[in-house]
C-alpha cells in the first residue's frame, strides 16, 4: 500500500457522502472506478484519516470475520463493498484503488448508524424489474426537501420527470416523506446502482433488470385424482358365496359327469 491517499476523482459517484442506516442492519456501497483500473486490487478502507485507516476487505483477500465483503464489476467498472452488522456508531470508510509503485486513489464515504428510523432509505436496497415494463422505488427520509433520483457515474433526475438510458422518469411525493420514483419501458441496459438523495444523505439502490419468466396457464392447474373411499370387508360374504356357488355347482357336474359313465 502507498504511504498517503491521494485524493482525486478517480473514484466518483456514491462517495464523499453520507448513508443513513439502522443498526444491525447491512449495506452496500458501490464504488465506480476508471476503466484503465479495473485489473487493478480494490478495497476498503476503515477511519477517518489516512493515517489511522485500516484495511478491512480486499479483493484480494477476503474478511475472515464475515463482516465485509467486496466483488468487483469489471464490466460496469463498479466495486461494491458490503459491511453487516453495523453497530451503533459512525462510521468511516474510503473505496480505494491500489496503485502499484504510486499513490492509491480513493474517496471519502461516512455511514450514520443510528437505532432510530434512517433519515434517508428505501425497503430493499436490490429490485428486480422485468424488460419493458416499470418499476417503482420508493425513498423514506425524515425531512421535507427536494431529492433526485441519479444513476451512478451518470446523470440525474431533480425534477417530476425525465429519463435515464432511455428509460422514462417521474418522480412524486405520493405521501409525505415519501418520494416515489417510477422508472418506464425497462431495457437490460438499465440494470446497474442508482440512489436517492436528500443534500449530503444518499441511499443506493441496485436495479437489476431481467426477462419475465414465462410461465404457462397449465402448470398452475392442479390435477386431484378423487378416491371414492372403499372397504374391502363388504365384499367378504358376496365373494364367499360365489366361491361356496362354483365349488357347489363344479361338484354336480362332476356327479352328472360319473353319473353318465355308468
Amino acid at each position: 500500500m502507498a504511504l498517503y491517499l491521494r485524493i482525486l476523482y478517480i473514484i466518483t459517484g456514491l462517495t464523499g457522502i453520507e448513508v443513513s442506516v439502522k443498526t444491525g442492519k447491512s449495506i452496500s456501497i458501490p464504488c465506480l472506478y476508471e476503466s484503465k483500473y479495473k485489473n487493478h486490487v480494490k478495497y476498503l478502507c476503515e477511519g477517518y484519516t489516512w493515517g489511522s485507516c485500516r484495511y478491512a476487505v480486499k479483493t484480494n483477500k477476503p474478511d475472515p470475520s464475515g463482516k465485509y465483503s467486496i466483488s468487483d464489476d469489471k464490466n460496469q467498472q463498479i466495486f461494491t463493498v458490503t459491511i453487516k452488522q453495523l453497530a451503533y456508531e459512525n462510521a468511516d470508510y474510503w473505496c480505494v484503488v491500489e496503485i502499484n509503485n504510486g499513490p492509491d486513489h480513493g474517496k471519502y464515504f461516512k455511514l450514520s448508524v443510528t437505532s432510530w428510523t434512517p433519515s434517508l432509505y428505501v425497503d430493499h436496497q436490490r429490485i428486480t424489474g422485468y424488460i419493458g415494463e416499470n418499476i417503482t422505488i420508493r425513498c423514506r427520509h425524515s425531512y421535507s426537501g427536494k431529492m433526485k433520483w441519479c444513476r451512478l457515474g451518470y446523470h440525474c433526475v431533480t425534477g417530476s420527470s425525465g429519463s435515464i438510458d432511455g428509460a422514462a422518469v417521474t418522480t412524486h411525493m405520493s405521501k409525505p416523506n415519501v418520494f416515489t420514483v417510477t422508472m418506464s419501458g425497462l431495457k437490460s441496459e438499465n440494470s446497474g446502482w442508482y440512489w436517492c438523495a436528500k443534500g449530503d444523505i444518499q441511499i443506493p439502490v441496485y436495479l437489476n433488470v431481467t426477462e419475465k419468466p414465462i410461465t404457462s396457464k397449465y402448470s398452475k392447474l392442479n390435477y386431484t385424482f378423487c378416491r371414492v373411499p372403499f372397504d374391502l370387508k363388504i365384499l367378504i360374504i358376496p365373494l364367499s358365496l360365489l366361491i361356496v356357488a362354483i365349488i357347489v355347482a363344479f361338484l354336480i357336474w362332476f356327479i352328472i359327469k360319473q353319473s353318465k359313465c355308468y
